[in-house]
């Protein structure tokens, strides 16, 4: 079926809003950036509304891989060679501490279990060797693994555990911040597309849509890439064989087993890469082929795949969020540009707007400037 693992679970009904009257902050997008930015905005006594075409978490945020990594898209090191150290630096522990919040929120649906970046092959070792120096050298925890045993053994040449990470079922997270958002006093409407800014009679808008687009950004429509990603789940395993997330070959494979026992992969965008880059959200057969094949083999037996799924994420061609005001509107924010991280980074990043509307702007800010993808 192509309803998201995730998403196949009784949802709370939140009280329906009535999008009437003028609110301080208008937020486009119910998933886990706008439900993050809604909650702080309410719990500093901001009137806020959050509007989505759809229902909450039904976007990204319920049609991911479940996994919350410290970090960006990009290697700790090749973020420090970009930014530099210490920017890298503060970006990595701001991560981290993220976890801790969003662990704090989230119950039942967060396992802080860590996670394991595999190498496949004498290239990609040397890859996460030379990421490792650089997390050791800045103080940050990380263990090396040299040769990964089980049912890696063979297949793999090395790994880099980060303790600090986990595994979500992220629509379930979601909807818990969402309705944690809604008894702080926000209101969310839901199944409706807001076409102008102007429509949410809102001093602010927040753009919270990430890949998917929504015709409010002017100049960076298109800037921030609409990108694919497609994942299964398996009928579920008796045996523990991965229960960290795992993802290899430079991020193009991931997969890790959920709290039943499902083998949950995604990946293999790069067997038809050029077709991935859409925001369309149907799966494919070359994919999905390559799944099936992959997590047959891991196990050493064929499985009965159970749910498979599409979801469409936004990428950034250096590996960094966009979040600020959108260039030539300040009234309108964008939190968005997470290339695949955005359990964790669209948390944070919706926090960190709210923040900055109530008065308290990061200097993260700077690094985030939606402007640099104009080459202003």
């Amino acid at each position: 079926m192509t309803t998201p693992y995730w998403l196949d679970e009784p949802a709370r009904e939140l009280p329906g809003g009535g999008a009437g009257g003028h609110v301080d902050v208008g937020i486009v997008g119910a998933g886990v950036t706008g439900c993050a930015c809604a909650l702080v905005l309410a719990q500093s006594g901001v009137s806020v509304r959050v509007v989505d075409e759809r229902r909450i978490a039904e976007g990204a945020s319920g049609r991911n891989g479940g996994f919350a990594l410290r970090g960006t898209a990009a290697p700790y090191d090749e973020v420090v060679a970009s930014v530099g150290r210490e920017r890298a630096l503060a970006l990595w522990r701001w991560t981290e501490s993220e976890i801790d919040a969003l662990e704090e929120l989230a119950g039942d649906a967060f396992r802080r279990v860590g996670s394991l970046r595999l190498a496949v092959g004498g290239e990609e070792r040397e890859d996460l060797r030379d990421e490792i120096e650089g997390l050791w050298a800045d103080g940050l925890d990380a263990e090396w693994i040299d040769a990964p045993g089980g049912a890696l053994a063979g297949r793999f040449t090395a790994a880099i555990r980060h303790p600090t990470d986990g595994v979500l079922q992220p629509a379930r997270w979601v909807r818990r911040l969402a309705g944690l958002a809604a008894d702080a006093g926000a209101e969310f409407v839901e199944g409706r597309r807001v076409a102008d800014p102007d429509e949410l009679d809102a001093d602010t808008v927040v753009v919270a849509t990430d890949g998917y687009p929504s015709g409010l950004l002017g100049e960076l429509e298109g800037l921030i890439v609409p990108t694919r990603g497609q994942v299964v789940a398996t009928e579920p395993l008796a045996e523990r064989l991965f229960e960290v997330p795992h993802y290899g070959r430079h991020g193009f494979d991931y997969w890790h087993q959920a709290a039943d026992g499902r083998l949950v992969a995604g990946g293999f965008r790069d067997v038809a890469l050029e077709q991935e880059f859409t925001a369309d959200e149907a799966v494919t057969d070359d994919v999905q082929g390559s799944l099936e094949r992959f997590v047959n083999e891991l196990v050493g037996r064929t499985l009965r795949i159970d749910y498979r799924w599409a979801g469409i994420f936004g990428l950034v061609l250096d590996f960094l969020p966009v979040v600020g005001p959108a260039p030539g509107q300040p009234a309108t924010w964008v939190a968005a540009g997470y290339s695949g991280h955005g359990n964790v980074l669209g948390f944070a990043c919706g926090r960190l707007v709210a923040r900055a509307i109530v008065g308290d702007r990061d200097p993260l800010l700077d690094l985030f400037e939606p402007a640099r993808l104009l080459g202003t």
